[in-house]
């Protein structure tokens, strides 16, 4: 089992990086290792939507694809991902959005685990930086559609 969290305070609002997350369709603009994106079963209950999403992933030594249900709370500001299919045993993630101040807290938790035990091994070893460069990848997208902020 491999649990990771990494928080960020970033100068957007909550509901600004909520969108930014919850815009599944558009990780492969941003997200280099995400190479495909298909989305099918959009629904929607009041401020909760869910999607399913499939991702293609290609890194040098590894292409896959894998499926998650995303399900997003706009009322709460969260996005929670679980898994449907793909190389993992376990895989789950939230991304949570606190206001502080005229910033907001990202707070991101991922759990997974691989059903191959090279890939588990090589990848818990690296989660601390693959963790941060999504985050960072985030980020700069925000920058890019809502401007720098100071």
């Amino acid at each position: 089992m491999h649990r990771h969290v990494v928080t960020r305070v970033l100068p957007y609002t909550p509901e600004q990086l909520f969108a930014l997350v919850g815009d599944v369709e558009a990780y492969p603009g941003f997200v280099p290792w995400i190479t495909g994106m298909r989305t099918w079963n959009a629904r929607e209950d009041g401020p909760v939507s869910t999607i399913d999403a499939e991702a293609q992933v290609g890194f040098s030594f590894l292409k896959e694809k894998f499926a998650t249900r995303v399900r997003r709370d706009a009322e709460h500001l969260t996005v929670d991902v679980s898994l449907l299919y793909g190389p993992f045993k376990r895989l789950s993630n939230q991304w949570k959005f606190t206001p502080k101040g005229a910033e907001t807290t990202i707070e991101f938790v991922i759990d997974f685990a691989f059903k191959s035990r090279m890939l588990d091994a090589l990848l818990a070893a690296n989660v601390d930086r693959a963790a941060n460069k999504l985050i960072a990848c985030f980020e700069d997208r925000a920058r890019q559609i809502h401007g720098a902020r100071v």
